[in-house]
Order: C-alpha cells, then sequence, then structure tokens
C-alpha cells in the first residue's frame, strides 16, 4: 500500500526542492502539505493536484499533531528553530505503536557546528575541527545545548530515542546550500546570495575578518536525493537506512573557504560593471553585523561536517556544480532583484 506521507515546508526552498524530487520519483505516494493560505495550497496544487493541502502554520499544533498521527513518513522541512512545531511532532508520535511505526526526517542544519565561533565570537578565522557522520555520529547527537538548532534537535532526537520502536528518527543536516530550487514557492537559497546582494548595495566587496574560515557545500538539488533515499528507505520498513541514535545525515559535497567566495563575489559584480573595483576590504565582526544581522555567523564562522553515512549506505554522489561555478548566476539574479540589471 502507498504510504500516506506529510510535508511541512512545501513552498520553502528546501522542501519544495525536496517536495519535487519526492513526488516526481513516487506519484503514488498519498501526500499531504502543511500550507499558511489558500494562495500557498493553489501554489503546490497547480503542480501537484494529487497532494491535500492542509491550510496552517508551524504553531497550528493540534492540526500537526493529527497529520503526524495518521502519516507514515513525515518529513519536516520547514523551520529548524521552530519549537512548537517539534513539540506538535513529538505528540503526533506518540500515536504510532510498533506495528505502525511513524518515520520522521527532519531537517537541521550545520550551523549547530559553528558553536566554537559562536562562544567565542570570533570570525573570519580557520577553525581545524572536523564532525563525521559515521564513526563521529555520537558526537552530533550529543552536541553541546547552547549550539544553534540543538533545541529542536534534542526534541526530535528524543522522540525517536524515547519510544524507538515505534517512531524511527532521521535527521538531515545541511550546510551551505545553493543553486535553484523546483519547489513551487522560493526557489532561492540565503547565504552566498545575501552576501552578493550586500556587495551591489554597498558597491564595494568584502571579507569577514581574514576570510579563512572554512563551511561545506551542497546543490539543493543533490540535497534533495538524500531526503530521496531516507523517503524510499522509509516505506521498506527502514530499508539500507540507519535510525535514531544513528540516524544523523550531514549531506556536503566538499568544503570551502568563504574568503574565496567572497572575492569571486566581488569579481563577479566588477566585471558586469555593477561595482566600480574588484577589490575587498575587510570588515570586522561589529562592521559585518551592520551589512547584516547575522553576517558574522553567515559569512564568517566555521562550520566542517563531513558526510559519510549517506555516501556509504545509499550510494549517494553529489553530481552539481561547486558554489564558487555559481557565483557569476547568483550575482547577476541578485543584481535582477534589485533592479540593477
Amino acid at each position: 500500500m502507498a504510504p500516506k506521507v506529510f510535508l511541512t515546508g512545501a513552498t520553502g526552498y528546501i522542501g519544495g526542492d525536496g517536495l519535487f524530487a519526492i513526488a516526481s520519483a513516487h506519484p503514488d505516494w498519498q501526500f499531504s502539505a502543511l500550507v499558511r493560505s489558500q494562495e500557498k495550497a493553489a501554489q503546490v496544487t497547480s503542480k501537484y493536484p494529487q497532494i491535500r493541502t492542509v491550510i496552517g502554520d508551524l504553531d497550528s499544533s493540534d492540526l500537526i499533531e493529527e497529520e503526524v498521527k495518521n502519516a507514515d513518513i513525515v518529513f519536516h522541512f520547514a523551520d529548524c528553530d521552530h519549537v512548537a512545531a517539534a513539540k506538535a511532532i513529538a505528540k503526533g508520535a506518540q500515536h504510532h505503536t510498533p506495528e505502525r511505526p511513524l518515520w520522521l526526517i527532519h531537517t537541521s542544519g550545520t550551523g549547530i557546528l559553528t558553536v566554537e565561533d559562536q562562544r567565542a565570537g570570533t570570525c573570519g578565522i580557520e577553525r581545524p575541527k572536523q564532525y563525521n557522520d559515521w564513526e563521529g555520529v555520537s558526537e552530533l547527537i550529543n552536541l553541546p545545548s547552547d549550539a544553534f538548532h540543538r533545541n529542536v534537535d534534542e526534541i526530535i532526537l528524543g522522540i525517536g530515542l524515547q519510544n524507538s520502536a515505534s517512531v524511527k528518527v532521521a535527521v538531515v543536516c545541511p550546510p551551505t546550500i545553493y543553486g535553484p530550487g523546483r519547489g513551487p514557492g522560493n526557489t532561492k537559497s540565503i547565504q552566498a546570495y545575501l552576501l552578493s546582494a550586500a556587495v551591489l548595495k554597498r558597491k564595494q566587496g568584502f571579507l569577514v575578518g581574514k576570510g579563512e574560515n572554512v563551511w561545506h557545500q551542497v546543490h539543493v538539488q543533490d540535497l534533495s536525493n538524500v531526503y530521496l533515499a531516507l523517503g524510499e528507505a522509509a516505506s521498506e520498513g527502514g530499508g539500507k537506512a540507519t535510525w535514531n541514535d544513528e540516524g544523523y545525515y550531514l549531506a556536503e559535497n566538499g568544503s570551502f573557504v568563504w574568503g574565496d567566495i567572497q572575492r569571486a563575489v566581488a569579481q563577479s559584480a566588477f566585471e558586469k560593471k555593477l561595482i566600480p573595483s574588484p577589490d575587498v576590504e575587510s570588515l570586522d565582526a561589529a562592521q559585518t553585523t551592520e551589512v547584516f544581522f547575522a553576517g558574522q555567523y553567515a559569512w564568517g564562522s566555521n562550520s566542517r561536517g563531513i558526510s559519510l553515512r549517506a555516501r556509504k549506505l545509499f550510494g549517494w554522489n553529489p553530481q552539481k556544480p561547486k558554489l564558487i561555478e555559481l557565483i557569476p548566476e547568483i550575482v547577476e539574479g541578485e543584481a535582477k532583484a534589485l533592479g540593477l540589471l
């Protein structure tokens, strides 16, 4: 029998692309999607007429609980910092039994790995610490409570650890995401896009500190293949996937240095005659925060997490271009959005 699948965030960037991948591969699955308005519902059903939309938001706790109760598989793509939604999912999960378990696939983010910079208030320096989701998985599911996203991670992981026979949890933890989404709503990411817009508005490129800090990267369409593989494993009663205390999946296609991206944005904007010089100036933490309130974290921290689990278990093999290859396209898109082209 086709599984009943409930999704949050279907009109968002990650969720929209994830929905595209999953619904394209499995049009026979029974989908329901939480959307905020009739307008959002129409966006979804115009592309996917088979999907049942549910009008509500992440604070619609009773609605979320009921949908989770009735679902076989839940993809929680929406806001990974929304505590009330996580608690509502936890309540819905309590209705499941070992005979009819819930397969819960939750989206976190590798901002959770920036805790050293967050505590020290540093930016633009390289930190050597690297995490991985294979032999290092226990470290990931026990990260310190003050790390970004960790409060919701604890709720979601707790559901599976407390009811391991009835609830099977997988957390997908992507790093810097980029590339055009294929969803019915937002198709644009944040970090490199806001950076490009900031350079265009300032008319000058910049580095955050020395620009030596390192993150990992993933194209949104490669990321969606991780969700698809987990959904397929869930539909098979677990499949090749690991869940609960081994259910943490980083998803990356290599590392990059933020300074390289910052220089590439300035160079591309200069070549397009959008700024007068390709030179970059170094901004300290306070100056970066003036440019964008979360700029010190978004462009100045270190987040180094290597994804082995999806590669080993599913043969996941990201194929899309690296972030730096798409910088000219991103700069052009932001220039058009600002009315500069």
